[in-house]
């Protein structure tokens, strides 16, 4: 084994810093962390977490950093903690607020990559716990290619208010009712205190429980981790595990590119169709495939949809929590059911060393605490995947259905335009939406918002109003994972670029049509024509600082919504 000071070729990244005459100076530095003159000699992992007291879903993530780093000195090598930072998509939803929640995965995924790069560390694991700390852990993990464990924090338990299962959707549709009168003010203020009773994340199939979910089909994370609560005894474990398995990627040369392949970014988006995952894992999974250089588009995520069916009925439109996921045998339980229905591509790499088909041998047979929770592929909640891929007039570079949200199929009806997300939440909350509406939020796009709010102020007040069923919503912006009804996001190209839903006006027609795959404008097109030569662009809201920075960067949201040199180009599908 070299010694520190002596010259050698380096056997790992961080040798840089650790061996040979010049890395003298690091050492010095690394000494007065507490190294060891054996530590000189062993790989470096970072333990990299979103710890933070800002909201509910990260408190957790210090104690399980520390578990990590008992795992990676059991493993053989030196953990270095260091975090980065995460925001709260619900302190900061329906506020100006809101635009920096997509920013904060770009800023994640940087910092971690800007950490890994600079201190040469041979391996990482990663924590993260709220919505975008999970995807921009992913993308730094597959972008830098260093050895990865990702490792989540867990999602809250559900609450209980009037002898009812509840959490923090709940509490955004009763806003709604409280300000349309049909629910009274002291009922909404004792729901508040009773629907997020535990750390972790949101308690049903929201964005960050769906984004562990698809951590765990990709790959990149340990099986059967994705859904152990927060609170759980379990977690640590878990995570002192994910410590002792990231050393074994290191000294296997196991990279997150040999994971992330397009075969297992199908299984991923497979096993988020299955469970009615939110449509944010769309934006997260092209997002990922970005970062690892592989083909993989909104014509992928369809074609999958199309013959995945829907599994479990989750919140926000059905009935179960993680929670309840979690006692019927976890994700493995629901990979378990799609492998036997031949959905999945089972020699797929994970963080384990082994295969997925090696990694279900030991759930195939498992008992499971709560049976029925997941259906059977012969008989699905629904017959197709819980997001739908909508083309048409409005939309012709695509966007996002969650038709596990809605029961209806087909809408016609009245667009009401709306440029920024306060208006159309006034107008609601005013109570002068009526059926047959088609809210149509504009302006809110990556570029235009920027940053691509979500929607869940709005969706829940409509759905509190108990218009739910009988209006639709269409933006260029995003929805909650926690978004029930039919609403379409994520509509490319968007406003701020010209695309069609900028040429909408009152009154006009709109169709949606989930079987048919389209949204459209029900308008002629020399009309169109002669808006579209009246329509000038809006100045940027944002000329200075990190929105500003973020919207002159931003891709179509039909892309992930990435941010790019100018040079680099998105890799074109390859054909299915």
């Amino acid at each position: 084994m070299t010694t520190a000071g002596t010259s050698s070729a380096p056997t790992r990244r961080s040798a840089e810093v650790t061996e040979g005459l010049s890395a003298a100076p690091a050492r010095a530095m690394l000494r007065a962390t507490g190294f060891t003159e054996e530590d000189l000699t062993r790989p470096q992992v970072a333990v990299a977490s979103s710890w933070n007291e800002v909201t509910p879903c990260n408190m957790g993530l210090r104690d399980l950093a520390t578990k990590a780093k008992g795992g990676v000195r059991e493993g053989g090598a030196v953990p270095i903690e260091f975090c980065t930072i995460a925001v709260s998509d619900v302190i900061s939803m329906g506020h100006e607020g809101m635009r920096a929640s997509l920013v904060s995965r770009e800023v994640i995924a940087d910092s971690v990559e800007t950490v890994l790069h600079a201190e040469r560390l041979d391996g990482l694991v990663a924590l993260a716990g709220c919505d975008k700390s999970l995807p921009g852990m992913m993308m730094a993990a597959v972008r830098t290619d260093v050895p990865t464990v990702f490792c989540y924090g867990g999602s809250t338990l559900p609450g209980c208010f009037a002898g009812e299962r509840v959490d923090i959707k709940d509490v955004f549709e009763a806003v709604g009712a409280v300000a349309t009168g049909q629910r009274a003010a002291d009922n909404l203020a004792g729901l508040e205190r009773h629907a997020f009773p535990t750390i972790g994340s949101c308690a049903g199939m929201y964005t960050a429980n769906t984004m562990a979910c698809v951590a765990e089909a990709i790959g990149l994370a340990l099986p059967g981790s994705a859904t152990v609560p927060a609170v759980d005894s379990r977690r640590a474990a878990l995570a002192h595990e994910s410590g002792r398995q990231a050393v074994e990627l290191v000294a296997a040369g196991i990279r997150p590119r040999m994971i992330v392949t397009r075969k297992a970014l199908e299984n991923a988006t497979t096993v988020s169709m299955a469970l009615g995952g939110s449509t944010n894992a769309v934006l997260h999974l092209l997002a990922i495939a970005w970062e690892a250089e592989v083909p993989f588009t909104l014509a992928d995520i369809d074609r999958i949809g199309r013959r995945v069916p829907q599994l479990v009925d989750t919140r926000p439109h059905g009935r179960y929590f993680m929670s309840d996921l979690d006692e019927a045998g976890g994700v493995p339980r629901v990979m378990v059911e799609l492998a036997r229905g031949g959905l999945l591509h089972l020699d797929c790499l994970t963080v384990t060393g082994r295969t997925v088909a090696e990694n279900l041998v030991a759930y195939e047979n498992e008992p499971v605490g709560r049976a029925n929770v997941v259906a059977t592929v012969a008989e699905p909640v629904k017959p197709t995947g819980g997001t739908v891929i909508l083309y048409g007039g409005l939309a012709p570079n695509g966007c996002v259905v969650k038709v596990a949200g809605t029961d209806r199929q087909v809408f016609r009806g009245t667009a009401r335009t709306f440029d920024s997300e306060q208006a159309a939440l006034e107008f609601v909350l005013a109570g002068r939406l009526t059926a047959g509406d088609v809210v149509v939020m504009r302006y809110e796009g990556p570029a235009g918002g920027p940053g691509m709010r979500e929607m869940l102020a709005l969706t829940g007040a409509i759905v509190g109003t108990g218009l739910g069923t009988e209006v639709a919503v269409v933006t260029d912006g995003r929805f909650s994972g926690a978004t029930r009804g039919l609403c379409i996001g994520h509509v490319a190209p968007e406003a701020a670029h010209g695309g069609p839903i900028a040429l909408v006006e009152d009154g006009d027609r709109v169709v949606i049509d989930i079987p048919a795959r389209r949204v459209d404008l029900v308008v002629d097109e020399r009309t169109l024509s002669a808006r579209r030569a009246r329509w000038t662009p809006r100045p940027p809201r944002y000329t200075r600082g990190v929105l500003a920075k973020y919207a002159a960067h931003v891709s179509g949201a039909e892309l992930g919504a990435i941010t790019r040199p100018p040079l680099a180009t998105p890799q074109a599908s390859e054909q299915s």
